[in-house]
């Protein structure tokens, strides 16, 4: 075997697995289901940052996706918390959460675990920021997709 091609085994085999999204299943349509964590969020005195609509965008260049938005938001007691640990953290704040219309029709909820998000830094896996980050997304998430 080639030293490169053992090298990228090598490297490729000790890489570090994602874990997969997180997948939340809505009762509402997409725009429902973003209005009420966009209201989840604010409530909970976090900050919208960005509402992309990205079946919208597509329009603009004459595409057709399913329904898709994501929304950008953050909360600058946690994001700091993690930034304080590695500035690096920037790089994927704010939060992102996207809703989407998947093949079946449903409405459907996903984001990057913060484990995920911040893989790579030096943000321990066992830190408390990525505990909390996890807890809210579920939390408001919880509130986005209840009837």
């Amino acid at each position: 075997m080639k030293p490169v091609i053992a090298a990228t085994l090598i490297a490729l085999s000790t890489s570090p697995a994602f874990a997969e999204n997180v997948v939340k299943t809505s009762p509402l349509s997409v725009a429902e289901t973003v209005d009420k964590l966009e209201a989840a969020v604010t409530g909970a005195g976090a900050t919208v940052f960005a509402r992309i609509d990205h079946a919208e965008a597509a329009k603009t260049v004459g595409k057709d996706i399913p329904d898709a938005t994501l929304l950008m938001f953050g909360n600058p007691t946690l994001g700091t918390l993690a930034m304080e640990s590695d500035l690096r953290a920037g790089l994927v704040l704010p939060l992102r959460v996207l809703a989407y219309e998947d093949d079946a029709g449903a409405t459907q909820l996903t984001w990057a675990p913060a484990e995920d998000l911040f893989d790579g830094l030096d943000i321990p896996a066992d830190a408390e920021v990525i505990a909390k980050i996890n807890g809210a997304l579920n939390a408001l998430t919880d509130k986005a997709t209840a009837e």
